[in-house]
């Protein structure tokens, strides 16, 4: 049953318009375009976030992005999963060029393909309003520290008796203007509630511009809010096998399947070394931090894993044999992974917290939950955005990672089409060929 908005199939039209024909082969070939826009998108996207990259990298990078496994293996397939990753990185690099309207547009359409994109828009909403009040905070800082300057260059020369005093009372007031800048726009070594209130504060006075450049976002988060009122759920299609439930685990696994997928960059010495560096720093409230997070994560993988009776009876995925063959192998497996679980948020949110504020670490958290936990069903394809999200801008320079992470990558590809192609099955109680997929 579907259980998506009609998006995909509206995208489909053009193909089967000009090919005059609406056979498997034309309809799936919209993803392989789609991909292909795809892989363009996340280059311009690297080389927004970090201009300093040589181009022949960020290319590089892509392609390595493009064979990810979830992400490269649905592209020859009828899957929403492709031109909803395309359309949100999209309305990502439109954010980031600072064109709000076409931003929201591409929002919607995002939305129309999948409704949990809802998400993504007011994520992608957020980060453009963190941009647009550092630019602006710090447009407003120069043009201060320049009439400052202004002022001492041209009290220089009144009076030469005086030119000492005037020169300590023009350094006096460049500093505190310094100051100021930095107390109204925090760096990265700032709190987190620092960085908070900053952006409160800053945004609060920048109220008006604000709506009036994100009121694309406003107006659509209200018709979607409309949209659940008229339906009675965000879900469509099958309600009863797809209710919102307080699926916490889920959470747990995608961090760890991120990490499997990032192995070279979590699993290694360095970042093992980053994290007990950062550990160290404040031993007693880090160690207090770390076993009330343990102690909270044993209380939600006990209490809120879910076994959606999809994953219990479809063999045809991936995830089935996971949950059979490890994750409820045995009553104290799913236990025994907990530390494996909070070790691998430990390491995305220490190299996340390397290079992006402490803020916009939060939204990307309250993001990829919002995303997840309402989720019974354990779908690894469900993981594609955030993960996109979340190596993109970890900034990662080290070609010999990139290649680990490629050859990986290329492993599994050529493992799950082996297996896909060459290894069918049947079904006793249904006629028909199946096959696995993830």
């Amino acid at each position: 049953m579907i259980t998506t908005p009609p998006g995909l199939y509206f995208l489909s039209l053009p193909a089967t318009y000009f090919i005059k024909a609406c056979s498997i082969a034309v309809l799936r070939s919209t993803n392989g375009f789609l991909a292909v826009i795809c892989s363009v998108l996340v280059h311009d996207i690297i080389k927004l976030l970090k201009p300093s990259l040589d181009d022949r990298k960020a290319t590089f990078y892509s392609v390595i992005l493009a064979l990810y496994p979830l992400h490269w293996f649905f592209t020859f397939l009828y899957y929403t999963d492709v031109a909803s990753l395309t359309l949100v990185l999209a309305m990502y690099l439109m954010c980031l060029k600072k064109n709000y309207i076409c931003t929201a547009l591409l929002g919607a359409v995002a939305v129309v393909v999948r409704q949990t994109n809802i998400i993504w828009v007011l994520f992608v909403a957020c980060t453009g309003v963190l941009d647009y009040v550092q630019v602006k905070q710090k447009h407003k800082d120069n043009m201060l520290s320049e009439r400052k300057n202004n002022q001492f260059v041209s009290s220089k020369g009144v009076n030469s008796s005086s030119n000492l005093k005037k020169r300590r009372s023009g350094n006096a007031i460049h500093t505190a203007s310094h100051e100021t800048s930095l107390a109204s726009l925090p760096d990265r070594s700032s709190g987190l509630f620092s960085e908070i209130q900053s952006i409160i504060l800053v945004s609060w006075h920048l109220k008006w511009e604000l709506l009036v450049s994100f009121g694309p976002f406003l107006a659509l988060l209200l018709a979607f809010a409309a949209f659940v009122v008229w339906n009675g759920s965000i879900v469509l299609g099958a309600k009863e096998a797809h209710t919102v439930s307080p699926h916490f685990a889920q959470l747990f696994y995608y961090s760890l399947v991120s990490c499997c997928f990032m192995a070279p960059v979590h699993f290694s010495k360095s970042q093992a070394a980053s994290l007990t560096r950062s550990f160290l720093k404040n031993r007693p409230l880090n160690l207090l931090l770390w076993l009330l997070v343990t102690v909270v994560s044993f209380y939600l993988v006990h209490n809120f894993s879910i076994a959606h009776p999809y994953l219990l009876a479809d063999n045809r995925h991936y995830p089935f044999y996971l949950w059979r063959k490890i994750i409820n192998a045995h009553w104290s497996t799913r236990y025994l992974l907990v530390p494996l679980y909070v070790y691998s948020w430990a390491s995305i949110l220490n190299i996340l917290a390397k290079v992006q504020k402490k803020v916009w670490v939060l939204a990307y958290f309250l993001a990829s939950a919002a995303v997840l936990i309402p989720t019974p069903l354990i779908e690894f394809r469900y993981y594609t955005i955030p993960f996109f999200f979340l190596i993109i801008h970890c900034h990662i320079t080290n070609d010999r990672v990139w290649f680990l992470m490629g050859f990986l990558y290329t492993s599994i590809n050529i493992f799950t089409m082996v297996m896909f192609l060459f290894r069918p099955f049947h079904w006793n109680h249904e006629p028909g060929i199946q096959r696995f997929i993830w």
